[in-house]
């Protein structure tokens, strides 16, 4: 017989004590420095609003036009390009277009904070196996836990709106860039390494010529996955008040409004496959060109 069985009552209090106090600490947390993390994440919340009025007050041909422009100096592709220019003409042919830039606009922003934050964490894992043992289960940790519990202590913490939003979206996407960046630096070819050591590189040196090159498709992998996650964390973060087509789809299910779930859906996976095949064809341009094909 277990000691939970056997002291049923004991362990009914236990937990009902822990919990208790866990939510006074978290409460307590949140009266006293919750001002003070609004005011710092205030400038993030200022330039992503920015960013998507920038979007939206932009006429669409030239918003068109760049994201095509982006996409062929990426993948340098016409047929990709043309299919990116068709994909995103439906999409405001449709009555979409609103919608789609303001997601546009915080998965732009949250893949941005996401390979700036989990990059420098990757090189840091790959060059040190004591910082790799420290967050290896954090990351696990990050994978595993359902989505929807990210998004209670970035409400209580900050309330709803843009920033918890795009908070939650950062954490469920940001493992992949962490885990592959470690994981191409340290697959790097040893034998390499030796001759740049050889030519007496230093450690800067090796890091920025050597391994992050020969790791690039691992990351522009990661870079993908991190999108891709990203995506997929958007209906979920419509519950806290994101705005785009995420908050869409959560309205066409509250209603039952098939047609609308459907059209909305269809346009976060047209921006999810842009995504995909422009950073896939990046990395496969790069990789062959470290392999001296044109």
């Amino acid at each position: 017989m277990s000691f939970w069985t056997e002291f049923p009552e004991l362990s009914r209090e236990t937990m009902v004590e822990l919990r208790k106090s866990l939510d006074q600490g978290y409460r307590s947390f949140s009266r006293e420095y919750g001002e003070s993390i609004e005011a710092f994440f205030e400038p993030l919340l200022q330039f992503l609003i920015w960013f998507e009025k920038l979007l939206l007050a932009t006429p669409w041909p030239i918003v068109i036009a760049v994201i095509v422009a982006i996409c062929h100096l990426a993948a340098r592709s016409w047929k990709l390009s043309l299919a990116v220019a068709l994909a995103l003409y439906g999409i405001g042919l449709f009555g979409m277009w609103e919608d789609t830039m303001s997601t546009l606009s915080i998965i732009t922003v949250s893949t941005l904070l996401s390979i700036i934050i989990g990059i420098p964490i990757g090189i840091a894992m790959a060059r040190s196996d004591r910082i790799q043992s420290v967050f290896t289960p954090i990351l696990d940790v990050m994978q595993t836990m359902p989505a929807f519990v990210y998004l209670i202590p970035v409400v209580m913490l900050l309330g709803i709106g843009k920033i918890p939003g795009m908070i939650a979206v950062i954490i469920y996407a940001i493992p992949p860039v962490i885990r592959l960046t470690n994981l191409g630096i340290r697959l790097v070819d040893k034998e390499v390494l030796e001759a740049a050591d050889a030519f007496g590189t230093t450690s800067y040196q090796k890091l920025f010529q050597v391994q992050l090159p020969l790791a690039m498709p691992n990351i522009m992998a990661g870079v993908n996955q991190t999108i891709m996650m990203a995506l997929a964390m958007v209906v979920i973060a419509s519950m806290i008040g994101v705005a785009g087509l995420g908050q869409q789809v959560l309205r066409s299910i509250n209603n039952q409004f098939f047609a609308l779930g459907l059209f909305n859906g269809i346009a976060i996976v047209v921006l999810a496959i842009i995504f995909d095949r422009v950073s896939q064809a990046y990395a496969k341009r790069s990789q062959a060109h470290l392999g001296g094909q044109q």
